[in-house]
This record gives C-alpha cells, structure tokens and sequence, in this order.
C-alpha cells in the first residue's frame, strides 16, 4: 500500500531514507530549512569567487564502504578521487603518513611501524566485519563476534604504539573529538584507519555537494520531492497516524516538533542527550600548494596537525572543559590537490579546508589559531594565503540545527553514548510515536557520510508494513565505474 511518507531535514541520512522510501513506492516529500538541500553534505561558492568549497564534509571514507552507497552504486553515479596517501600527521622533520599501501605505510613508519602493522593488519584483514560490528554493513552474529575482536584488538593496540605510529593514531581518535585515551574515539579511529587502507579516503569531484545531489536526483526520477525553505516546527504539519515520518534531525529538534505528543519521560530521556567540542573552521584561497617542510605532505588528501599524542589529547581536554587551547588539533584537507575542477580554469592555485575544535558553543575566529599551527610544519604558509573564509563554531550552529553549538559529529562521542544513542534501547531508530522514526547522526552507526542512520530506519519502516528493501541500484548501470584509484 502506497503511504505518505515525509522526511524532515535533507543530510546525508534523511536523503538516504528517502531514496529508500521512494524506490519502495511511497509518496515521498523532503522538507529542508536551508535554501539548498544536502544539509552539511554540501559545496558552494567562495563570497568572491576563487573556486569552490565543501561547506562542511570534504573527505568521504565511509561513502564507497557503507551499505547503503554500495547498494546505491554511488561510485557509478559520482565520480571520485582516492589518493596514494590517505591521511598524514605533520610533525617537525619527518611526518607520519598513512598510506593506502598498508605494507608501505608500515615501513616508512621505521622502528615504530611494525606495532602499526600489528594493530591494522586485522581490521583490514576483516574489514567486512568491521563494518558489520560499525553499522556501515548488514550485522551478522559471526561477522559481529570477529568485528568485535579486531576491535578490541585495535583499541588495546593503540595504547602500546609509540612514536610516529602513536601521533598517526592519536590524529585519526582525534576525528571523534577525544583524547586518546577515550575507547570510543579509539572506535572510531579504528574504523577510519581500517578504511584509509581499504577503500581509502577518497574525495568527490566537483566537491561534496555531488553526492547529495546524485541522492536528489534519484529521490525525484521515483517520485519524490523536495520542498527548500521549510522548517517544519510542529510533526502535525506533516505526519498523522497512518504516515510515516523520518526525521534527520537531533534529539532536541524532535522533541521540539512533536511536543506534547511525547510522554514527559520520553522527552527527558532525549533532553539527557550530550554535545561534545564543536569545529571552527578556515577556508582558504592560496597562491601556491602549502609549504610543508615534509615534501610528501603535498600528496595526502587530509593532513592533521597537533604534534605528539599528548598535545592532542590535551587540546582535545581542554575544548571539553570550555578552554581555547594555544594549539589545538587541526584537520586540513586539500582536495585541489586531486581535483582541480573546483578551480577556475586560469587558476594556479589550491585551495585549502582546515578546521580546529574548539569548545562548544564557541565565538571566536579561528584563523591566527589554525594558521599558526600549519606555519609550525610548513614555515610561509601564511604568505600563500590570497583569500579567507572564517566560520566560528557559532556559524555552523546556524547552518545545521542538528549542529548544536558547532559540534558536528552531532553529539559527544564517548563510550555510555555510543551505546545510548540518543537513548538506551535495542531499536534505536524507532520513537514511540507509530510510523515515527529517527535518523540522524545521533543514531547508531554516528556521524559520517555513510546513509546508514537513514538507511536502518527507512529499512524499519518498511519491515512494519511488511515491506522488504527495495533494489538501490542505479537506474542506468555503467560497466565502467567512475571511480579512479
């Protein structure tokens, strides 16, 4: 039976339910507050010109791993770059890098590598059920079990790597927003490790923003809609009972749309729901690739600068306590390096997407912050710079209500709330309104561009209705993904 189906917010999951949800034959209408859909999933313009920009998400390891962008054949509709160095961690003389090559990766470590081989070589070994244990990837019970065990492995094996093996780590954790010594943000750089040497980190062409729009697309050749500008305050504008309603949105953001429909327990059971360090970011125009005193800098498509395991972890201490660290951990990513189509023709130059984590709820530019820190492994990096972008933690907040106070992982990342996310239940996705789903990044797998949130409660709905999951795959297949390697 054809049912109305309404998706409210339009990231990476919400699109992903509604692509689900559309091909299963229901009436599809998306409703977005921004002009735009794509959510954080989106690339734009520089104020004056110069090229374009990934607003928020530049590097996508979990798009070409997950479930749901396999079944979606997302590599046959989005054409992408993955490069030789998947990530690097700058420090003073030699970095460390991680490349692809897991093997090369392991000697150019030296002496400190062979603990990185030791930890990695199982999570690559078993990336299946990596996955699996991670929610990129249908669970099952021996898949769960042997994810499991790599993990554990992993996350103990961390704790033992030393010298440029244990700053490579401590900056991959750093990604979930914790020190080192957090278990679930050793999780989380887990799984991101593992990929960086499976299908790597590859970067969209054209920028982010292709990747939603390839999803739009899809939602509309099967009927859907997109309806921009609409911020939906109250569920009764787009649900009643019969309907099914995703929302891509946070804990908060529900339990403000559905009010009184909520039972006062449900509803202090989100309002526990924790934001943990936010992003201020920096985009730049330069004139030049950036200066790194280590050469093979200039080939990674993310670098992350921080130094030594204990800076990091420190940075990431003080952020949580409500401290501007002097130094704090920056992610850079530099996609002109790989794909030049985001500059104007003419154009000799790069263009650079770097943020830093700051306290929640943060106001202050991050500029000198991050430019400083970059000048400490890549000295003249400032006189590269011809045109800046600041977005303080504050803006992203603005840009995402999902993004509460600049965090964009869309909720802390520790152990009780991995398992709680946003509540402690066995169905997640589910609220205890009929046909009312969650699926956003604060449900299981998290944050990430990966459509499984989207995809594990689209697949819920139609389980109650009987329905099973529809074929995803492209309408017109390539035999030649675009995909270059």
């Amino acid at each position: 039976m054809r049912v109305r189906v309404s998706v409210v917010g339009s990231g990476p999951n919400g699109l992903a339910a509604a692509v689900v949800m559309a091909r299963a034959g229901h009436d599809v209408t998306v409703y977005e507050k921004n002009s735009r859909p794509g959510g954080g999933l989106s690339t734009a313009e520089f104020s004056e010109g110069g090229g374009l920009f990934d607003v928020c998400s530049a590097v996508h390891p979990m798009a070409l791993a997950s479930k749901f962008f396999t079944s979606f054949g997302l590599d046959r509709r989005v054409p992408f770059v993955t490069p030789e160095i998947s990530f690097a961690h700058a420090l003073q003389g030699r970095s460390a890098v991680a490349y692809r090559d897991l093997a090369r990766t392991v000697e150019e470590l030296g002496p400190s590598g062979r603990g990185w081989g030791v930890v990695m070589r199982p999570l690559v070994g078993n990336i299946s059920a990596v996955r699996a244990l991670s929610g990129l990837a249908l669970r099952g019970r021996p898949a769960e079990v042997v994810g499991a065990l790599a993990l554990a492995s992993s996350a103990v094996g961390f704790s033992a790597l030393t010298g440029p093996a244990r700053a490579l780590a401590s900056g991959v954790v750093a990604h979930g927003a914790a020190p080192f010594g957090s278990m679930a943000g050793r999780f989380v750089g887990a799984v991101l490790a593992a990929e960086a040497h499976s299908v790597g980190w590859p970067v969209p062409v054209g920028g982010s923003g292709a990747i939603a729009d390839a999803m739009v697309d899809d939602i509309r050749a099967h009927g859907g809609r997109i309806v921009t500008d609409a911020l939906v305050d109250d569920i009764r504008e787009v649900w009643t009972p019969g309907d099914i309603a995703l929302f891509d949105t946070g804990p908060r953001g529900f339990a403000r749309a559905a009010g009184s429909l909520l039972s006062t327990r449900y509803r202090a059971r989100l309002g526990r729901y924790r934001y943990g360090n936010a992003a201020a970011k920096l985009d730049l125009v330069l004139s030049e690739p950036v200066p790194w005193s280590d050469a093979r800098l200039r080939d990674a498509g993310t670098v992350h600068l921080g130094g030594w395991e204990r800076d990091i972890s420190r940075a990431e201490i003080d952020a949580r306590r409500g401290r501007h660290s002097a130094a704090p951990f920056v992610l850079m990513s530099q996609p002109t390096r790989l794909d030049r189509s985001r500059l104007p023709e003419s154009s000799t130059g790069e263009i650079v997407w770097a943020y830093a984590h700051v306290p929640n709820g943060s106001h202050r530019d991050p500029a000198e912050a991050i430019i400083r820190r970059v000048e400490t492994f890549a000295p003249g990096f400032r006189d590269t710079i011809v045109h800046r972008e600041v977005r303080p933690a504050t803006s992203f907040a603005e840009l995402n209500p999902n993004f509460i106070g600049g965090d964009v992982l869309g909720g802390r990342v520790d152990l009780a709330q991995l398992l709680t996310r946003p509540t402690l239940t066995a169905r997640p996705w589910r609220t205890p309104l009929p046909g009312v789903y969650l699926c956003s990044a604060a449900t299981p797998p998290g944050a990430g561009v990966h459509g499984m949130a989207g995809w594990h409660a689209a697949r819920s709905a139609l389980t109650a209705h009987g329905q099973t999951m529809p074929d995803l795959s492209p309408t017109h297949r390539n035999d030649e993904p675009w995909q270059i390697s």
